[in-house]
């Protein structure tokens, strides 16, 4: 079987976040995608607004409707460490620059190299503002542009269009 994982706070789990997980699963020929949420989420600590408990709720909410989705809860934070084990790693360019910066593991540059060359196939998803460098651009996820701008940042703060809610089975 064929998984993807998609880390990320989900908090809350917005229509890019649903959108990104079927593009993934149609695009990479995955057969689950795994949403994983960190108890402590890299750099995000004192910020979580929601229970991981609701967070995965809402998940399994879209589950009904996707049975390929599942909810994960992990203790690792380091986006290599939470990869180990998974086919497909689905970050955003935000995540892939944090994914090299060395500071992450130590400010060893050697120790960043080492993680990185464990990590699996990647599926990088364009966000606004963040730039790719091209040796990157064959694990650039094809997801509509629309979903660029879209953040639990912005749901949290009133865009209740962006905010996820079960759909049609897909």
């Amino acid at each position: 079987m064929t998984v993807a994982v998609f880390p990320g706070s989900f908090d809350p789990l917005t229509v890019a976040h649903v959108a990104i997980a079927d593009a993934v699963r149609s695009n990479c020929a995955v057969e689950r995608v795994d949403l994983v949420i960190s108890r402590q989420a890299m750099e995000k600590q004192a910020r979580a607004h929601t229970s991981v408990e609701a967070r995965v709720a809402t998940i399994d909410e879209h589950r009904m409707r996707r049975p390929w989705l599942r909810s994960v809860v992990t203790e690792e934070q380091l986006l290599v460490d939470i990869a180990v084990g998974y086919d497909i790693l689905v970050l955003g360019a935000d995540k892939w620059h944090q994914v090299h910066d060395p500071r992450f593991y130590g400010d060893s540059e050697e120790a960043r190299d080492t993680a990185i060359r464990r990590l699996p196939g990647l599926a990088i998803v364009r966000r606004a503002g963040s730039r790719l460098p091209a040796s990157v651009h064959d694990s650039v996820l094809d997801v509509p542009t629309e979903f660029r701008d879209v953040s639990s940042t912005a749901v949290r703060g009133g865009r209740v269009e962006w905010r996820a809610v079960p759909g049609p089975a897909i």
